[in-house]
């Protein structure tokens, strides 16, 4: 059975929550990826995705110019990378999310791992089908 650290991306930008929205869709377009954490003084303190540039800001008519910190997400969930693979899975099926933060025993952020890492890098693919059945169905 394969961890967390088997399947997850180490290569993790954080972004400060003083950064703006249009440096963190710049950051989410460069890197090919569509959520970011948002870091302060050390510690993992949110998230910012796409949607939430999306819906939270240029659908509430804010700027480029809108702060991180007003449009992010502050109830980030996470796993521990000793953690099974199927752990991962089932938080993103029961909070309906594609990318999940990774943190060592110490909380500190260590990577990062997508539904898509998951179903090309899990030898099964049922933990991945059944984190997109749940992740897709209407909240």
């Amino acid at each position: 059975m394969h961890t967390i650290k088997d399947v997850m991306s180490r290569d993790v930008q954080v972004i400060s929550p003083d950064a703006t929205i249009a440096e963190a869709a710049r950051c989410m377009r460069d890197g090919d990826f569509g959520m970011m954490p948002v870091g302060e003084n050390d510690r993992m303190i949110g998230s910012i995705s796409d949607r939430d540039i999306a819906i939270r800001a240029v659908a509430e008519g804010r700027g480029g110019d809108a702060k991180v910190r007003d449009v992010m997400s502050e109830h980030i969930r996470w796993a521990y990378e000793d953690e099974p693979v199927t752990r991962a899975a089932a938080i993103m099926g029961e909070y309906q999310i594609r990318r999940l933060p990774i943190v060592n025993r110490d909380k500190r952020l260590v990577g990062i791992v997508a539904l898509g890492d998951i179903a090309v890098k899990e030898r099964k693919p049922a933990p991945a089908a059944e984190a997109l059945c749940e992740i897709s169905e209407p909240a």
